[in-house]
């Protein structure tokens, strides 16, 4: 039984390391929107966190802030100056910041 239980955490533990390294090269793709990202960030977060890794939603936001495309770093910038980043909630939309649309929404003014 004792050896079942080392050889279960022992996977766990390798599953978690591979999430890690997963979640630490993770870069939004180009082409990619945010609401894509976002999302692919979260299932990697969520995840590591079933795996009992302890993550705050600071961590995943600095990730998701620090490996956006160039594209968006005027918007990155003005979240990091205008927010605390701790007191931001991975529950809010992110399009309400990046001012992203949905495909079939009309941009404005059309």
């Amino acid at each position: 039984m004792k050896r079942k239980y080392q050889g279960t955490a022992r996977v766990k533990r390798a599953q978690l390391q591979a999430l890690r390294k997963e979640f630490e090269v993770l870069h939004m793709k180009t082409g990619e929107s945010v609401d894509e990202y976002f999302g692919r960030t979260l299932i990697i977060a969520n995840k590591m966190r079933i795996h009992e890794e302890k993550m705050d939603d600071v961590v995943i936001i600095e990730k998701i802030l620090r490996s956006m495309t160039s594209k968006y770093d005027y918007v990155v910038y003005s979240i990091e100056e205008s927010n605390d980043l701790d007191t931001l909630s991975i529950d809010e939309p992110p399009k309400q910041s990046f001012g992203t649309r949905t495909k079939n929404q009309p941009a404005c003014g059309r």
